[in-house]
Order: structure tokens, then C-alpha cells, then sequence
């Protein structure tokens, strides 16, 4: 009985993972909390599936945010390009569906975050910060 716990705690130990994931360190996660009004005409075309809206301003994010409605689902991203540190250029425009970095032009996708081409240069690149939504009834309420 004893060998059986032992060999249990062993396998228990290979299992651990020191990976906890790569923290982005150029964008510092901030707290907040903000809500969408869906019926207000600023924010109406989160209403139909595929629309994006930035939301700018002090106190939503580091500089503003991206709401896309997927039809799932509402998907929020920092609008502060992810693969530097806030600058004059790093506030990404939105262009489609996409987020375009001016500083260097990366882009990334509004649905998952994920850069697009990203070079194959050996540096570590990041995706865009995501931050959590939820809906009730009419109301998107986005926070970290």
C-alpha cells in the first residue's frame, strides 16, 4: 500500500508544469470595469455579428479597446500594440477586422488576438491582451 502511494506521488510530481505562460511585459494588466449599453447608437452595431467598436477614454484599458461581436460571443483586445511598449505610434487603428500596429505594421485579428505573419526572426512576439465580457440582457460588460 505504502509503494502505491509512492509511485502515485511521483507520477503526481511529473505531472506539475513549471510553464506558466509568457506574461506580456511591455502592456501592464490593469484593473477595470466598463459597460456597453447596446441600445445606445454608439455601440449599435455590436449588434450584429462581425462588428467591431473601439472604445477609447480613460479607464477602459491601457489605450481604449476593441469589441467585436463574433456571434458566439463578445471578444475584447487592448488596443495598445502588444509587441511594444506604449509609445506615440502604438495605439493600433482599426482596419476590417483587424488591428493595425502603426509603429512597425503589424496586424492582428479582432476575432482571436493573434498577429498575423509574424517574422521569423528568432524574437518573441506577443498577441493582443484579452479581456473578459459578459453580457445580460442588453448590457456588455467588459473588465480585467
Amino acid at each position: 500500500m505504502r509503494s502505491i502511494q509512492i509511485l502515485f506521488l511521483f507520477f503526481l510530481l511529473l505531472a506539475c508544469s513549471n510553464d506558466q505562460g509568457q506574461r506580456n511585459p511591455y502592456l501592464q494588466e490593469i484593473g477595470f470595469r466598463f459597460e456597453i449599453n447596446l441600445n445606445l447608437p454608439l455601440y449599435s452595431p455590436l449588434t450584429n455579428p462581425g462588428n467591431t467598436v473601439y472604445i477609447g477614454g480613460q479607464g477602459v484599458g491601457i489605450r481604449g479597446v476593441f469589441v467585436t461581436n463574433t456571434g458566439f460571443a463578445y471578444r475584447v483586445f487592448e488596443a495598445s500594440c502588444p509587441n511594444h511598449s506604449p509609445s506615440s505610434c502604438s495605439t493600433t487603428e482599426l482596419s476590417g477586422q483587424t488591428a493595425v500596429c502603426d509603429c512597425e505594421g503589424f496586424e492582428y485579428s479582432l476575432f482571436t488576438g493573434q498577429q498575423f505573419s509574424v517574422p521569423d526572426d528568432g524574437m518573441r512576439y506577443y498577441n493582443m491582451l484579452e479581456y473578459r465580457a459578459s453580457q445580460n440582457g442588453n448590457i456588455v460588460i467588459i473588465s480585467n
